[in-house]
């Protein structure tokens, strides 16, 4: 049997990179522990892949994803010039504190205006309210004046009336006294012939007497006797016709007082047509001052002077509105994100002049696939990462699923159904809000997050 001698080998010369390692021998506890080692990497291996495995199968987890809130557009309402603005980008503003100023002289003017307007027509209508109540208590008072004229009216007429009458029998009165006079005339002037015929019979009787007497014919005494019989018959035709003035004057007097009594009751007459006529104008007066519209009226026109206040102040509260927004208040709590106006700009209605970031609350907005959606349902459990928060785990809860895939929300939407349909996976918009905030770590719209739901 051939023997071989392992020489030694030389030692490495100076400069020789080379290293000789001498081949080392394994014990058998090397080996085990290699072993161990191996089964724990795989036992770890296996603990953690179950556990990946289960945890994959149960979330469906995206990172396109990102932090959003609802920001505002602070606006104007009013058209003007702006005077201040008391906050600069990225300040903290709280809700209700005022953030710009708007030049107010001209609205300050339009409210004196509108109230003044307001002022004198509120005036007016207690003026117009007033006359109501007047007009009323002056109607009532009308109507029994009215009322007291056709009474009086009335009275009057049954007065004339009961004079006419009483004129009327002093007629016949006077006209019978007259037929009396007449008749007493009649009779005077039947009795002056004979009394006048007597007294021319006595006269001759005288003469032819005194021519006998002269002559011796007759005695003195005869002279006598018809000198007294012609005095007696010239007496009495003296009567006679004294009776026949009498009666013509008492004729006369009777004609005249039936003429006058005769006008009187025209006058009664025309006395009653005069109180018919004032009856009728009271009458007239009573159903003018009783007419049932009258009233009426003066409360529609005092109720217009009402209305034209309320239109007058709903003028004066435009007025007072368009004073109110030459302030601008935060509506909500946060940050002033972006600033587009400046002192001295002229803004209009609806121009942003900030742009308002809240600073609660906030949300995600996850881009899940469709295909990932199917078994999604609201409230589900979601774990957070966020990128700028290193480390820091939230957790929040699915708040809805978005109507339409972010492609029908485009502005120009993809038409599938064409001629040469390529089937692309669309995404739908998942909102999600947090459980709990940390306020360790700021959270900012914008921030880009993963999302895991679990769907199990």
């Amino acid at each position: 049997m051939e023997t071989t001698t392992r020489q030694p080998s030389a030692p490495p010369r100076a400069g020789d990179d080379r290293v000789l390692v001498e081949p080392a021998r394994r014990s058998p506890f090397v080996r085990i522990v290699i072993i161990l080692a191996i089964a724990i990497v795989v036992i770890l291996v296996l603990i953690f892949g179950i556990r990946f495995l289960a945890y994959a199968t149960t979330h469906e987890t995206t990172d396109d994803a990102t932090i959003d809130a609802d920001q505002v557009e602070v606006t104007s309402k009013i058209a003007e010039r702006v005077n201040s603005i008391l906050v600069d980008t990225n300040q903290p503003v709280h809700k209700g504190q005022l953030i710009v100023v708007l030049d107010n002289q001209d609205e300050r003017t339009r409210v004196a205006q509108a109230q003044a307007a307001v002022n004198a027509q509120r005036a007016q209508a207690k003026a117009a309210q007033e006359s109501v109540a007047l007009t009323r208590d002056t109607q009532v008072a009308q109507n029994t004046q009215g009322q007291g004229a056709i009474q009086q009216a009335q009275a009057s007429i049954r007065s004339a009336d009961a004079m006419a009458s009483s004129s009327h029998e002093q007629n016949n009165a006077a006209l019978a006294a007259v037929d009396a006079a007449r008749a007493q005339l009649k009779v005077a002037e039947d009795g002056l012939p004979g009394a006048r015929q007597n007294m021319l019979k006595a006269q001759a009787d005288l003469h032819r007497t005194t021519s006998l007497v002269s002559t011796g014919d007759l005695p003195q005494s005869q002279l006598d006797a018809d000198r007294a019989g012609y005095k007696a018959a010239w007496s009495s035709y003296q009567q006679a016709s004294a009776n026949v003035s009498a009666a013509n004057a008492s004729l006369a007097q009777a004609q005249q007082k039936y003429d006058s009594q005769l006008y009187a009751t025209s006058s009664q007459q025309a006395q009653i047509g005069v109180q018919q006529a004032q009856l009728t104008s009271a009458q007239g007066k009573f159903q003018e001052s009783d007419a049932p519209a009258r009233i009426p009226a003066q409360q529609a026109q005092a109720d217009a002077a009402v209305a034209q206040v309320g239109s007058l102040i709903a003028q004066l509260k435009t007025a007072q509105d368009q004073l109110s927004y030459t302030r601008i208040y935060s509506p909500i709590n946060g940050f002033v994100g972006e600033k587009d106006v400046e002192v001295g700009h002229v803004v209009s209605p609806g121009l942003s002049l900030m742009t308002l970031v809240p600073s609660s609350p906030i949300y995600i907005t996850a881009n899940y696939k469709e295909t990932q959606v199917g078994r999604m349902k609201v409230g589900e459990a979601v774990d957070i990462n966020v990128d700028a928060c290193n480390g820091v785990k939230f957790q929040g809860h699915v708040d809805d699923l978005s109507p339409a895939t972010q492609n029908r929300f485009s502005l120009v939407p993809a038409q599938n159904a064409t001629g040469n349909f390529v089937k692309v996976t669309q995404r739908l918009p998942v909102r999600i809000l947090f459980d709990h905030p940390s306020s360790d770590c700021p959270l900012r719209p914008g921030m880009s997050v993963e999302t895991s739901v679990k769907v199990k």
